[in-house]
């Protein structure tokens, strides 16, 4: 008889195993493995493979190849230079493919509601300054904090989820704690 579940899941006090423990892990460890990412965002990356697939790593082989006909690759700059970005775009090749194929695309313009989630947009105002700032929450790959893109995985943006606008949220940060009034949580 084969058995699909596993030996470490516990049995019953008669020897029976369900399979719901195993079903369940099982779920939340796909669900842990994927990485929320709005349709920008995975253009963006889309597109970056695509260009180090198609221009960037053919540059390389050709730049590779053009040293080695150089001579004695030991001394040659040029060679080593080349097989070192080659590296780096294999790498990144690699990390793309890897990512996208966990992404879990979430149409932002398809969302709505009062609290605070995923691809909402939030007007926050620093309790102590008065600094008014307006952030996305967006996926750990598509953000730049500098053009109003907040990691969904950063401490701001984990103190805003399942908050409302008038809410206050606390974040522990390298200055010390700092509060923010929510002033407003919008989608689309």
């Amino acid at each position: 008889m084969v058995s699909v579940l596993p030996e470490t899941e516990p049995a019953d006090r008669d020897g029976h195993r369900s399979g719901i423990l195993f079903v369940n892990e099982r779920i939340a460890e796909d669900m842990s493995n994927r990485i929320p990412m709005t349709p920008e965002g995975h253009s963006r990356l889309t597109a970056e493979l695509k260009r180090l697939k198609n221009v960037e790593r053919p540059a390389v082989i050709k730049a590779i190849a053009e040293a080695r006909s150089h001579g004695d690759l030991s001394e040659n700059a040029e060679y080593h230079a080349a097989r070192e970005r080659q590296s780096f775009i294999e790498g990144r090749v690699l990390e793309l493919e890897d990512k996208l194929s966990r992404a879990e695309v979430i149409d932002v313009s398809k969302l709505s509601g009062t609290r605070v989630m995923f691809g909402a947009k939030v007007k926050l105002v620093d309790e102590d300054t008065e600094e008014k700032v307006t952030y996305q929450i967006v996926g750990p790959e598509e953000a730049e904090i500098a053009n109003g893109l907040l990691s969904i995985q950063s401490p701001v943006a984990q103190a805003m989820l399942g908050k409302e606008a008038g809410d206050t949220i606390e974040v522990n940060t390298p200055r010390g704690v700092r509060y923010f009034e929510i002033l407003e949580v919008k989608y689309g």
